[in-house]
């Protein structure tokens, strides 16, 4: 009983912190509007662009163009965005002091770091929605079966939870906002281009294909192309388990760092 009554206070708090990060959108939306210029750009002109290149086309699979191939990894990569920076958040609240007093309440880490988690993937499904309507609007073809979308929301779910813990976990060690702008910007690309988000891993050089393989976001990418482009499901249970571990394992680290954050 008293293990039930642990768990059921660790998720109560994990909403909780979740509930109080979703509210600052309320105030703030510029962000949301902000950040979709970036995947219009990918979308609108890179993948109008490369569509052309009839080399791109011999490596896709035939019954796909290739804005329906690079549809869902801009919507990865959007989502990624928007998690990538929640460390820069942690800083800024332990700068103000807000840190200290979540850590003071009967909240674990664990919990504090799972409700932040939970809310970059809430904010990677508004991200998500703004995509595939601007994918919609350029005539991209994409399975709208109520489940595969909602299975989508679950994968942007776990791909802001997984790479937000990424992110707290490295504000333990850079501890300022310029730094964690800095690393953010530096690993946000590689982990893009690392992945099989606008070209197949087929295509990519030799040396870069192994990494490619490890990178959580390569799993986030092919999840979303079954679900949305291809209808090929084969390989969702291996994807969302490489993601699940993924986050269980940034999750770990952060919890960890967020007592060093405030020492």
């Amino acid at each position: 009983m008293k293990t039930l009554n642990a768990v059921n206070k660790f998720f109560y708090n994990a909403i909780t912190i979740t509930e109080l990060e979703i509210r600052k959108i309320r105030h703030d939306q510029t962000q949301v509007w902000v950040r979709m210029i970036q995947p219009a750009l990918w979308l609108a002109i890179y993948g109008l662009t490369m569509s052309k290149l009839s080399a791109m086309s011999a490596y896709i699979p035939s019954n796909l163009t290739y804005l329906q191939f690079m549809t869902p990894g801009v919507l990865a990569q959007s989502a990624l965005f928007v998690a990538i920076f929640f460390g820069i958040n942690v800083v800024w609240e332990r700068d103000l002091g807000l840190l200290n007093k979540l850590l003071s309440t009967p909240a674990s880490r664990s919990s504090i770091i799972l409700g932040k988690a939970l809310a970059a993937g809430v904010r990677g499904i508004l991200q998500a929605v703004a995509v595939i309507v601007l994918a919609l609007i350029l005539r991209v073809h994409m399975i709208m079966n109520p489940l595969h979308i909602l299975g989508v929301f679950i994968i942007i779910i776990l791909l802001g939870m997984c790479f937000a813990c990424l992110s707290m976990s490295l504000a333990s060690i850079f501890r300022t906002r310029e730094r964690m702008m800095g690393i953010g910007q530096a690993i946000t690309m590689p982990l893009f281009f690392a992945s099989s988000a606008i070209y197949p891993l087929a295509i990519m050089p030799s040396w870069i294909q192994p990494i490619a393989r490890i990178n959580p976001l390569t799993y986030v990418v092919e999840a979303l192309r079954g679900l949305l482009a291809t209808g090929n499901l084969t390989t969702l249970p291996v994807d969302i388990l490489a993601i699940s571990a993924a986050t269980i394992v940034f999750l770990v680290l952060a919890s960890l760092g967020l007592k060093r954050m405030v020492s």
